[in-house]
């Protein structure tokens, strides 16, 4: 390991091992090893959409891992083994490296049970289930997609110039570029837009780059989102991340810091007013997709419901698909996509009760990099040891966090009222 100047030496020991974390990682790309292969789509669309996907066991076997799951293993075992051998067995920053090497190892397994029953069991262990609670007795996320969608179908269809799709990828690209360096206001970093072909979404977030799929076209809304989501968000915490002098581990996103990252992105979204009616069911039809497939529902059930709600053949099959890559057609789901909405609902949470608690300073913590909720007093601790810096870049809504907190002082209020009574009194002046 090479050394750097001005750590100590037990800072130098936690930046080696979390160097060793960064490297044993890369070659694991979760998303990458579970596509399915672009004739299955032509296939099933020849198929006039009426029969299963073709996917089996070859179909995995025909995309190799590009490490040695056995070697893989073990090499996380060995970080392991250092960490409580050269930091101890109880310190705070010995937790968080040890739970990242193993959530990894579970990574290992689930790229192992491909194709296999195993598969979406593994995933609710990694993501969640859309039948879990947030806590005894509450609500599941399935009961939060059942009522957004509620609302929504009272919404009146909304329609405005910014909802026209006229920029083709090669125009956003130049118009989010543009809008990047502006936020980040520095001309050193390393932040791209690059145009794919090999992308099943319109758009998504590689480690300091924002891909656009070629053939998308986009409106200014989301563009907007874009920028916010992928941008300020994503981009964001791995730049503060890779500007982390000791914890070098926080630029890299176990399972773990998903909820975080989708969590903070939607809210980031909320806070921003970029988020839109159509964006929040999209997300919403995420988990009653999901919950379908948990439920035992088949690929060509859930291309059908998102049929029903109006989308075309191409979209329905790129959103089930989303459910169903790792598994079989007939055995899902990959549950990764319900973080957007737990993770906001859990850090939205989380925002509220510090502020009530009087510990809001930790809030511009859930942006220092990959993290977890669960990590964040123990990063405070890191910080105030000078193992941690404070993030390089904050979304201006939690650089200042006065006016963050009057509006969180009004919700911890306002969740005390009853809805339902409110809509009894309120009735008259609700009327159509």
């Amino acid at each position: 390991m090479s050394h750097f100047p001005n750590l100590t030496p037990i800072q130098q020991i936690i930046r080696d091992l979390s160097e060793r974390i960064v490297e044993a990682q890369k070659p694991i790309r979760i998303l990458n090893a579970i596509k399915w292969p672009v004739e299955v789509q032509a296939k099933f669309f020849q198929q006039k959409c009426k029969e299963l996907p073709k996917i089996d066991l070859r179909v995995y076997e025909n995309n190799p891992l590009s490490f040695d799951p056995v070697q893989k293993t073990e090499e996380f075992y060995t970080i392991e083994r250092d960490i409580r051998r050269q930091l101890g067995s109880f310190s705070g920053i010995t937790n968080i490296m040890l739970r990242i090497c193993r959530e990894y190892r579970e990574v290992v397994r689930l790229l192992l049970a491909r194709g296999t029953p195993e598969f979406p069991k593994i995933s609710q262990e990694l993501y969640g289930s859309a039948q879990d609670a947030f806590y005894a007795g509450a609500p599941t996320l399935r009961d939060l997609a059942s009522l957004v969608s509620k609302t929504l179908a009272r919404i009146q269809p909304m329609t405005d110039p910014l909802d026209e799709k006229c920029y083709t990828s090669e125009e956003a690209l130049h118009i989010l570029v543009d809008r990047l360096r502006q936020y980040f206001d520095d001309p050193t970093e390393p932040v791209r837009v690059t145009i794919s072909d090999d992308i099943l979404a319109d758009a998504s977030a590689g480690a300091e780059s924002i891909k656009l799929r070629k053939d998308a076209m986009f409106s200014e809304r989301e563009l907007r989102v874009l920028e916010i989501h992928e941008g300020w968000v994503h981009v964001g915490t791995t730049l503060n991340g890779l500007a982390q002098p000791v914890c070098t581990f926080l630029s890299k996103g176990p399972p773990s810091s998903t909820l975080n990252q989708e969590g903070l992105a939607i809210i980031m979204e909320i806070f921003t007013f970029s988020s839109y009616p159509k964006r929040v069911s999209r997300l919403t039809q995420r988990i009653a997709a999901i919950d379908m497939a948990e439920q035992g529902a088949n690929f060509l059930d859930v291309f059908r419901y998102h049929q029903s709600h109006g989308f075309s053949e191409e979209d329905s099959y790129n959103f089930s698909l989303r459910v169903f890559r790792g598994c079989s057609p007939e055995n899902g789901a990959f549950t990764k996509d319900l973080s957007y909405s737990k993770g906001f609902v859990l850090i939205y949470n989380y925002i509220r009760l510090a502020i009530k608690n009087g510990v809001s300073h930790h809030i511009p913590l859930l942006f220092l990099g990959k993290t977890t909720l669960e990590d964040l007093p123990v990063l405070q601790d890191l910080m105030q040891q000078g193992i941690v810096s404070p993030p390089k870049y904050l979304p201006p809504q939690f650089k200042d966090l006065a006016a963050l907190t009057a509006w969180m002082t009004y919700s911890l209020f306002l969740n005390q009222l009853s809805l339902e009574q409110l809509g009894v009194d309120y009735k008259g002046i609700l009327q159509k």
